[in-house]
């Protein structure tokens, strides 16, 4: 009797256990709780932290993340309004706004997930079709850095766009609150991760871009090839200018010291005549005296060099 009894006590004590475990639910900071009664909800949500209560077995507590939560698309092919195909690659910021509403259409994140993949990927789907590929890739008309070779390829790539990505962006994501708008979330932020060719695209366009740039070279060469003639013929021209000046100079400098030479020369000569004439007049007086005494009688003639000096001395 004793031991059914003390059985029965411990059996109590386990249900009132039990009962007090599920009695009892925490609501932490990061979360909001939607309390049903067999399946449908009752009360209010919970959103405040800390302990709360239900009762036991009947009630139910679905706990809800309050943070922002993230969707990643799926990287589909899609063409552009200009006929262009390319991949995209998408990603959102989503949050659940209303927990309430959200459980009766979505029950949970999984179900919110998928619900996204149609609103999000059928937008960017209409947005992508309804825009050139320009659009997509550019988000202002800003004046692009000009130099050296992107200069002369933005000149023929970029034109004038009237909608940009970042205005896609926004209007892919207020188009998808307008469809998830009784859904209990909204969509905080859309954006394209990625965009780029299909793989048989993509290398048309690398073709394109090499020979783009091949064009650009090939202009720079013959531009630097006609600079390099103009330069060869200016130094043509100042090297034969310079030769001609250094010739004329030389030739005037040639001139004046020939000229120089020629004074030094006649003066020279002038000095040696009279040197001559000294010499010649001395050596006559020597002669004169050595030949002539009190006893010589010399018969010269008039014209002779060895009278030009006796005649003088006549006079």
């Amino acid at each position: 009797m004793k031991n059914i009894t003390k059985i029965s006590i411990i059996v109590i004590l386990a249900v009132l256990v039990l009962v007090a475990m599920d009695g009892f639910y925490i609501v932490d900071e990061t979360e909001q709780v939607v309390i049903t009664q067999f399946g449908a909800p009752v009360g209010e949500v919970k959103m405040e932290p800390g302990m709360k209560m239900k009762i036991p077995f009947i009630h139910e507590a679905h706990y809800f993340d309050k943070r922002y939560l993230e969707w990643d698309g799926d990287r589909n092919q899609i063409p552009t309004k200009d006929k262009k195909f390319i991949f995209v690659d998408t990603y959102a910021r989503w949050q659940i706004t209303d927990p309430l509403q959200f459980f009766k259409r979505l029950r949970d994140e999984r179900g919110a997930q998928s619900r996204l993949d149609d609103i999000l990927d059928g937008e960017t789907r209409n947005a992508i079709a309804s825009h050139d590929l320009v659009e997509l890739v550019r988000s202002t008309n800003r004046e692009p850095i000009r130099e050296g070779i992107i200069s002369e390829v933005v000149e023929d790539s970029l034109a004038d766009i009237s909608v940009g990505r970042d205005s896609i962006q926004t209007t892919i994501q207020q188009l998808a609150n307008e469809r998830a708008g009784d859904l209990g979330l909204a969509v905080l932020d859309f954006r394209f991760k990625r965009i780029n060719y299909v793989e048989d695209v993509r290398q048309t366009v690398y073709d394109r871009m090499i020979s783009e740039r091949q064009r650009i070279a090939e202009k720079f060469r013959s531009e630097g090839q006609g600079e390099a003639s103009r330069i060869n013929g200016e130094k043509e021209r100042e090297l034969k200018q310079i030769q001609s000046e250094a010739f004329r100079r030389a030739e005037e400098i040639r001139g004046q010291a020939d000229a120089e030479a020629a004074a030094v020369y006649a003066n020279a000569y002038d000095k040696s005549t009279q040197a001559r004439e000294l010499y010649r007049f001395v050596r006559s007086m020597e002669a004169y005296r050595n030949t002539f005494d009190e006893k010589t009688s010399v018969v010269i003639s008039t014209n002779s060099d060895f009278y030009q000096y006796l005649q003088n001395m006549g006079n």
